[in-house]
Parts: C-alpha cells; sequence; structure tokens
C-alpha cells in the first residue's frame, strides 16, 4: 500500500512525500496496537521492574486496575467494563501470558472475540478502504486533505471506552475531511 501511495503522490507532484510518509506511520500505528499480549510483555519485562525498582524503595507491592475481558464486570448505566483490583499475582500472568502471544490471530486467541479487538480490526479495514478512497481520487487541489485524512489515526490512544470516544470524534472529523476531498 504505501509503494502505492508513493507512486501516485509522485505523479502529482515531485515535491512531496508527505502523504506516503504519513500513511506508513499511522497505517503502522493502527496496525500495531496493543492488545493483551504486548501489554503482558511490557509490565514483565525486566526494564519495567527495573523502573519501578528505581522510583520506590522498601517492600512495596504493585497492584494493577484491569477491566479484564470475560471477567469483568459492567456498568449497568452506560455498559463499559468496570476496572478491578489484582494484585501482585498479575505480574506471573503477565510473564505466562506474553508467551502466549504465538495464539494472536488464530481461532484460539480468545481476546481477539472482544468487542475492542474487533473494533481494531474494524480500523484497519476502514484505514485501508479510505487510502483506495484517496489514491483514486487525488489531484494537487485535495492532497493537504488527504494528508489531513491519513494522520486521524493519531488522536486514537487508550483503552475501552476512552479509545472508543476517541474512535467516535475521529470518525466525525474523518466524513467532514473526506466530503471537503470529494469537492476539490
Amino acid at each position: 500500500m504505501i509503494n502505492k501511495v508513493a507512486a501516485i503522490e509522485k505523479n502529482i507532484t515531485n515535491d512531496s512525500d508527505y502523504l506516503t510518509k504519513a500513511v506508513a506511520r499511522y497505517y503502522y500505528k493502527i496496525l500495531a496496537y496493543k492488545d493483551e499480549y504486548e501489554v503482558a510483555r511490557l509490565y514483565s519485562s525486566p526494564e519495567f521492574k527495573q523502573n519501578i525498582a528505581e522510583q520506590f524503595e522498601g517492600d512495596y507491592k504493585i497492584h494493577f486496575h484491569l477491566a479484564a475481558p470475560f471477567i469483568a464486570r459492567r456498568n449497568l448505566e452506560n455498559g463499559r467494563l468496570i476496572k478491578g483490583e489484582f494484585g501482585p499475582y498479575m505480574m506471573r500472568a503477565f510473564g505466562i501470558l506474553k508467551y502466549l502471544k504465538f495464539l494472536r490471530g488464530t481461532v484460539f486467541d480468545v481476546f481477539s472475540y472482544t468487542d475492542e479487538r474487533s473494533m481494531e480490526r474494524q480500523l484497519i479495514k476502514d484505514y485501508e478502504k479510505n487510502i483506495k478512497i484517496l489514491l483514486a481520487g487525488l489531484n494537487k487541489d485535495n492532497l493537504a486533505t488527504a494528508i489531513e485524512i491519513a494522520t486521524l489515526p493519531e488522536h486514537i490512544r487508550g483503552f475501552g471506552h476512552v479509545k472508543e470516544k476517541h474512535i467516535a470524534d475521529t470518525h466525525f472529523n474523518e466524513v467532514k475531511l473526506l466530503n471537503k476531498f470529494n469537492q476539490c
């Protein structure tokens, strides 16, 4: 996809590679989302443990506040998962979970069935669709708008309901920008 963007952008203007760079950066961003396996790898890394040890002295215990899929309760008013507190034993769980990343994307990946993972897979499909739309109608007049559209994933961050809010806001902006793009 990046090569296609580069070729089409070069045909339109020889002095710009901003769209190509934007697509490369933000396509990677949505492809490389942090799932449970990645979070487990980060928390069980020696660097994380060293960082914590450098910040705290004495006999301390780490507790995690997580909205763990499949076991978290939902808020009856808004449907959001409620975070629960998990003790230091989670470090062992993270240590095991990081080795199970080979399950990612397979039918045995229990996390792939969550709403959040489904939402992230849809983000990838939507981004690819938008890039195809941009490439089909790209010209000098709408190049700047195309770059804005390509960089929209910059605004998507967080987990759970925080991420959902960012996606909704981004989708609202995406619709406006696609309309602007199509008018040029």
